[in-house]
């Protein structure tokens, strides 16, 4: 190969493949994932341009989810990612996840397990630890907050429901709504998390604090636990 052959920047392909001429002319809407992150990048490497280097920063993270979720070391291991690059990219993913915060902020109603996914799914799934958080809603399901209770690997035999009910409590709320993630990407339940849920949904009565779902989230993936055993309301 020409060792004299230079990067590849955005400015060397063609006019109308240019990722800023076209947010220009077609809206930023019609840039492809790669493109987008080819405007961050401005340059590729001596063997690819830096559209095809986000196509591939994109393949080997999973994605903007992926991008949020790894540590930036992995994004430095990708031949064509120095740290200048890599940092304005983990930079431009945490701004998309605190826009996306910001509709806490607004009132969000949760009527369905989508909805708790919607919500905060993103923010979880990026873990790489297990957590699990409580959601605080008023009488009309309206969002009033979340507290994160507990990391790592939990079950009913570990989780105090009394930590679980106590910001609930001090509030005053009307109900909650418990989510936790699987770093793994699996998203089916356990029966430890079935026995924690009955266990809350049993403290809730005594508490006239309504249990409205445990959602469980991993990857873009999710699962009800009230879709599964809509018994444990009964």
């Amino acid at each position: 190969m020409d060792a004299t052959r230079k990067t590849l920047r955005v400015n060397d392909l063609p006019v109308t493949d240019r990722p800023r001429e076209r947010m220009l002319s077609e809206g930023v809407q019609a840039l492809t994932n790669g493109e987008l992150l080819a405007l961050l990048l401005n340059t590729g490497t001596k063997e690819m341009s830096a559209i095809d280097l986000g196509n591939l920063i994109l393949s080997e993270m999973g994605g903007f989810s992926g991008i949020h979720r790894e540590d930036l070391s992995r994004l430095l291991e990708i031949k064509g990612v120095g740290l200048a690059k890599a940092t304005r990219i983990k930079a431009a993913v945490e701004v998309g996840q605190r826009l996306a915060n910001e509709r806490i902020e607004t009132g969000f109603v949760i009527k369905t397990p989508e909805d708790i996914v919607s919500l905060v799914g993103h923010e979880l799934s990026g873990l790489q630890q297990e957590e699990l958080w409580v959601l605080l809603l008023n009488s009309r399901n309206k969002f009033l907050g979340k507290e994160r209770l507990y990391r790592g690997s939990q079950d009913a035999t570990t989780v105090r429901v009394g930590e679980i009910y106590k910001e609930a409590v001090r509030r005053n709320v009307y109900a909650i709504a418990l989510v936790h993630n699987h770093p793994s990407g699996n998203p089916g339940e356990s029966p430890e998390d079935v026995n924690m849920t009955r266990a809350v949904i049993q403290a809730g009565a005594i508490l006239d604090i309504r249990l409205i779902d445990h959602v469980i989230i991993a990857a873009n993936l999710h699962t009800s636990i009230r879709r599964n055993h809509p018994e444990l309301w009964a």
